[in-house]
């Protein structure tokens, strides 16, 4: 069995994604013992099981229309992405300008692998961050393994 690639799932499902305010974060495939498609979605309100259910029902057919497998079986899931998901796109990124970040390095900066702070600027290559109480540093996205929003319970 062979999925056709995350592109083109993509690129078919994201008029419909569009017609109903959803933006498709990331689409995933897995050909195993119980393959599957997975697509993460996101609005500007967030996302709930309903929103979920209602892109899942609307979507399936465009897939089986595309015929995503070639005709063989597979589990389709539609999800939010989570809360602590990695920032990847210029998207996620600008829209989390001014929010708290967590940065996870490959190797140390001046002896540090791990940063909070504030999401300053972000150019494509860099991000800016202010540590709380710190000052701004420039990291190369180069060197980050990992960043997403901080994920903060009051």
């Amino acid at each position: 069995m062979k999925f056709k690639n995350s592109e083109e799932i993509l690129s078919a499902s994201e008029p419909l994604a569009q017609s109903m305010g959803i933006e498709i974060v990331e689409v995933e495939t897995k050909v195993s013992k119980e393959p599957y498609i997975t697509i993460y979605i996101d609005t500007e309100d967030g996302v709930d099981l309903d929103t979920c259910e209602k892109f899942h029902n609307a979507v399936d057919p465009v897939l089986d229309e595309i015929d995503v497998s070639q005709g063989a079986a597979y589990t389709l899931n539609v999800s939010s992405p989570g809360l602590d998901r990695p920032l990847k796109t210029d998207r996620d990124f600008k829209k989390r300008l001014g929010l708290d970040v967590e940065v996870k390095l490959y190797a140390p900066i001046k002896g540090v692998k791990y940063f909070e702070g504030v999401l300053v600027d972000y150019d494509g290559k860099n991000v800016t961050i202010k540590p709380d109480g710190g000052e701004e540093l420039k990291l190369p996205l180069t060197r980050i393994a990992k960043i997403n929003e901080a994920v903060k319970f009051d």
